[in-house]
């Protein structure tokens, strides 16, 4: 079984959660300008011109709110019906598989709840890849129309971080196919009621897992750093170079928080992934 291969038996509801996803991201990353908009209006209704209506950005930016937030209230209504009886077929799916194969009993019970990380993944970790993509492009393509230059440099910082992860990944494959070797003997060692045996089996488990933690922990510091270049650099041509309003400054604050938030994740969604594609590559050799 292959994360495509869920995808498409389950394609219907698959499309639906990611859908409800897009619409709210989209309408998300629209947010700050408008709020941005309504910012200036106030102002200048304040200190320019009384006459300057902010009913119309106002009330813009309030429907572009509740949509978000009410799509955002579905998906998360209809999310836990979709994938709990998604998991079902599967676990179900893994365990005949399994038995059938003539693989041990803590083999079998170790894959059937494995292979719910296919659920998290689709469930959590797939909105999270739209959300990030939305968030990193639709960031870089808004702050275009402030700036050209500021979208440049978010762009050529991809290059770096894009090593970096790749790195990243590299390590943590090795890491999570040790864990998930000596996860599928949990069954066995719990079975024969040794303590002592029990204890050292944890121990030896959770090693792979501090590994994986510290690399997670560098790439995080190391991405920071970059980050942090890209937020002093916007900044400077925000203020120094360009003469924005409060409200233009305020949306380039946002979309640029957004991209930083965005890619400081990407580590965390690249490790699930990895694991995902070893558990994969386990069924189907089987």
């Amino acid at each position: 079984m292959h994360l495509t291969d869920v995808i498409k038996k389950f394609r219907k509801g698959i499309i639906l959660a990611v859908s409800l996803v897009m619409i709210e991201n989209i309408a998300w990353i629209i947010e700050p300008y408008l709020l941005g908009v309504v910012i200036d209006s106030l102002i200048d209704k304040e200190f320019i011109d009384p006459a300057t209506s902010t009913f119309g950005p106002l009330i813009a930016w309030v429907g572009l709110f509740l949509i978000n937030s009410g799509v955002g209230s579905l998906r998360r209504v209809l999310d836990t019906k979709i994938f709990l009886g998604m998991f079902t077929k599967i676990a179900t799916f893994v365990a005949e598989n399994s038995l059938e194969k003539g693989l041990s009993v803590s083999k079998t019970s170790a894959r059937a709840e494995l292979s719910f990380q296919y659920i998290t993944f689709l469930q959590f970790r797939m909105p999270e890849i739209v959300d990030h993509t939305i968030s990193i492009f639709g960031a870089i393509i808004a702050m275009y129309l402030f700036d050209w230059r500021i979208s440049l440099i978010c762009l050529a910082i991809i290059i770096p971080l894009y090593i970096i992860n790749k790195f990243y990944v590299k390590r943590v494959r090795v890491l999570q196919k040790e864990y998930h070797d000596q996860y599928e003997d949990v069954v066995d060692v719990i079975s024969k009621q040794d303590p002592e045996q029990v204890r050292e089996y944890y121990t030896q488990l959770s090693k792979p897992q501090i590994k994986i933690s510290n690399l997670g922990a560098l790439n995080f510091g190391v991405m920071r750093f970059f980050l942090l270049l890209i937020f002093l650099a916007v900044l400077f041509i925000s203020i120094d170079l360009d003469g924005f309003s409060a409200g233009e400054l305020f949306s380039i604050v946002a979309y640029l928080w957004t991209f930083v938030t965005a890619a400081e994740n990407i580590p965390e969604l690249l490790e699930s992934y990895t694991s995902l594609q070893d558990i994969s590559a386990r069924l189907k050799k089987d």
